[in-house]
């Protein structure tokens, strides 16, 4: 078959500059063959060489006495004691599946499953951070149905429980939709798996399904802006079988105990390019493919689409030679495909062969770790004007504005279709705080969090960036667990525009200040930036994955709220408004500043929280909606009304950080109160939770038709 010439437009079509093209030319010292081109395209793109983030991913704060692995691998590696480790990882798929939303929803989760069984880890809970358009938008329907469809269609039949998540629509995401998927998983401590390859004229194995055509340049696609060609690039999206994954983990994780890998590589993005790249770069070796040996299920597939298929449920790895039967009658056994494609060699070759004919002969470290890299330019973000005229609203009026916006409503119709409760260790189900699992055969309990406000990140980036730990660390908090670490899936739009790297780099600032003072550090992660469409952005939207440790079940902060329960605010409130769900929802304004994060008083009241869970009897954190939203979501939770003192709207809705709300009777109410003066926490009592009506100062109405309101809204919206 007679290969494309390379023309600039050829070049352009890959995603490489100009003078990115020049460095190829200046590296290999001629023309590249079309297989290479579309190696360095793989390689080279903003999804797999972060060459616009690099710079700044490094000063975020990586290490800690809890930390195994940090940013690098597969996954990150957290100690959670008695020779245990959690290893976890959030990704995006958003372009994929605003192309094609179920499969690219569906591969999205089984890709960032892949990077946790990967390390090792039986996988024993997943998350998604959803962010769609406006409802009314035309696509928008179309994408949440076809999204929370995949995301249960895989996660679901794979077997891994869906304990928590958000949900977002704002009209900034009508053109580009947010899909970022999160996964952990159980590993001992001194069994993790890594990529890098090891020992000279070992075995280049490829595991798993077939190689075909789909998802041939979706690397690529992912590192562009859209356009209204967007139709045009579905063959791009991955298709993928949750069956065929879990075959796969079983495999992999038998394999893994006959002591036969060397290393081993998810083939996500970028594909066989990839993985053998990534294990040969980080060993220090080259490798050789002879690509005759890689299983394929189309006929006539070229050394170029084999090279960048992105085909889902496939590994490479190296292999213990000694050790090939016992590895092949492994994944014979799960009807699985075991073929050696290649070696490991000493030179820094990347060696690709195809029909006895050399396709590609690269310097295999100028590949990875050597790719370009950009200082971009970059802007601060204006400072926004302060908030001047402060709103009033009849309360009950505001909250149920905010009940019926689908961004506050419940989330039931989502999380109904994800399975929550199997393997049988799901400790709370999704609707309210965290998720948490039992650690299966001990007492401890891991909490599982994603948070982000988009719209603070955008009117200050650094407090809001700031704002998306604290609120991970505060949810985590708030059903007792100790914050152990963190992982941001940072999405957002053009990093050639100044204004945009701004933000990005806004945000890393924040982010990094608050994972250190939090202790919270970032143990993986990743970078999803052209999220543009017609040149319109996303808000920045840098979502935080955050894990933490109950060591007992005894320490769960449940959600028994009763009858006479007295209601409490941990830290203070000033009744900050700025870019407020109420201003947003109810006045139609994004107007003014984040809210201001102390970190000491996140730190400090996050602490007396967990010092006192004894005597609280339920808690949740004060965000988006402030007071008058979370007494409400306790309150529907337990079935039970609750009576708020009259306040200004600025107070009820407010949303000052490092805030919690707390139910308990009146004698621990009492002794909470003393315990905060003791060591200088704000605390107020500002109701009680009692009768069937919701209660604000005068206004009223009754639990029940709220709570209908709550429960309904969301699908009424969407279905």
């Amino acid at each position: 078959m007679q290969e494309p010439a390379i023309t600039p437009e050829l070049i352009a079509a890959h995603g490489l500059k100009p003078e990115e093209y020049d460095m190829i030319l200046e590296i290999i010292g001629r023309e590249p063959t079309f297989t290479e081109l579309g190696i360095f395209s793989a390689m080279w793109n903003e999804h797999c060489s972060y060459k616009s983030s690099k710079k700044w991913l490094r000063t975020l704060p990586t290490s800690g006495p809890q930390v195994i692995c940090g940013p690098g691998e597969n996954a990150g590696v957290v100690d959670i004691g008695d020779g245990q480790a959690v290893v976890f990882k959030m990704e995006s798929h958003n372009h994929p599946s605003y192309i094609e939303p179920y499969q690219g929803a569906a591969t999205g989760v089984g890709g960032i499953l892949r990077d946790v069984f990967t390390m090792g880890a039986r996988p024993i809970a997943s998350m998604n951070a959803l962010s769609f358009g406006e409802p009314s938008h035309h696509k928008t329907r179309r994408l949440v149905n076809g999204v929370v469809e995949g995301i249960g269609g895989y996660g679901n039949c794979f077997g891994v429980p869906c304990v928590g998540g958000e949900v977002r629509f704002h009209p900034a995401y009508n053109g580009n939709c947010l899909v970022n998927a999160f996964a952990a998983g159980l590993a001992d401590s001194d069994k993790i798996f890594y990529s890098a390859a090891s020992g000279v004229g070992m075995p280049v194995v490829y595991l798993g399904a077939k190689t075909g055509r789909d998802g041939v340049g979706g690397a690529t696609m992912a590192s562009a802006e859209f356009d209204d060609t967007i139709e045009e690039k579905r063959p791009t999206v991955q298709v993928g079988d949750p069956f065929t994954e879990k075959r796969l983990m079983e495999a992999c994780l038998e394999l893994m105990k006959t002591g036969a890998v060397i290393s081993i590589q998810d083939m996500g993005a970028a594909g066989l390019t990839c993985s053998a790249v990534e294990m040969g770069d980080k060993g220090g070796l080259g490798i050789r493919l002879d690509l005759d040996a890689v299983p394929q299920r189309e006929d006539n597939m070229t050394a170029y689409e084999m090279m960048l298929s992105e085909s889902q449920e496939r590994m490479l790895m190296v292999l213990k030679p000694e050790k090939e039967a016992e590895a092949r009658a492994v994944f014979e056994k799960w009807d699985l495909d075991f073929a050696i494609v290649g070696e490991t060699i000493p030179e820094d070759r990347f060696l690709i062969i195809h029909n006895g004919d050399i396709k590609a002969d690269l310097p295999l470290s100028k590949l990875s770790s050597t790719a370009p890299e950009y200082d971009r330019p970059w802007v601060p973000t204006p400072a926004p004007e302060e908030l001047t005229d402060i709103p009033q609203i009849d309360p009950i009026d505001g909250l149920r504005a905010l009940l019926s916006s689908p961004n506050y409503a419940g989330k039931q119709w989502v999380y109904e279709q994800y399975d929550t409760m199997v393997m049988a260790d799901t400790a709370r189900t999704p609707g309210l705080g965290a998720g948490m699992v039992r650690v299966h055969g001990t007492d401890k309990v891991l909490a599982f969090t994603s948070d982000v406000t988009p719209r603070y990140v955008r009117a200050n980036p650094e407090e809001g960036g700031k704002q998306a730990v604290a609120e991970a660390y505060r949810n985590l908090t708030a059903v007792g667990a100790k914050p152990l670490a963190t992982t941001d899936n940072l999405n957002f739009g053009n990093p050639e525009k100044p204004e945009i790297m701004g933000q990005f780099v806004g945000a890393i600032k924040g982010i990094g200040a608050a994972c250190a003072a939090l202790d919270m550090p970032i143990v993986s992660g990743n970078v999803s930036l052209y999220n543009e469409t017609d040149g319109q952005a996303i808000l920045p939207t840098p979502t935080i994955g955050a894990v933490g440790l109950l060591n007992h079940t005894d320490e769960i902060i449940g959600n028994e709220v009763r009858e006479g329960h007295v209601a409490l605010v941990v830290g203070e409130t000033r009744g900050h408004l700025g870019q407020s769900a109420l201003l947003a929802e109810v006045f139609n304004r994004e107007d003014g500043d984040a809210p201001h994060v102390d970190l000491e008083a996140e730190k400090r009241n996050g602490e007396f929280i967990r010092a006192n869970r004894s005597m609280i009897k339920a808690c949740t954190d004060l965000g988006d909606g402030g007071l008058a939203l979370a007494a409400f979501e306790l309150a529907e939770a337990a079935g039970v009304g609750v009576h708020l003192d009259s306040a200004p709207t600025e107070v009820l809705f407010g949303e000052d950080q490092a805030r919690y709300l707390v139910a308990c009777n009146f004698d621990q109410a009492e002794a909470l109160m003393i315990a905060a003066g003791q060591v200088g926490v704000p605390i107020a009592s500002v109701g009680r939770f009692t009768g069937d009506t919701i209660r604000i100062g005068g206004s009223e109405a009754p639990l029940s038709e709220l709570a209908g309101t709550f429960r309904t809204s969301f699908a009424a919206a969407v279905a």
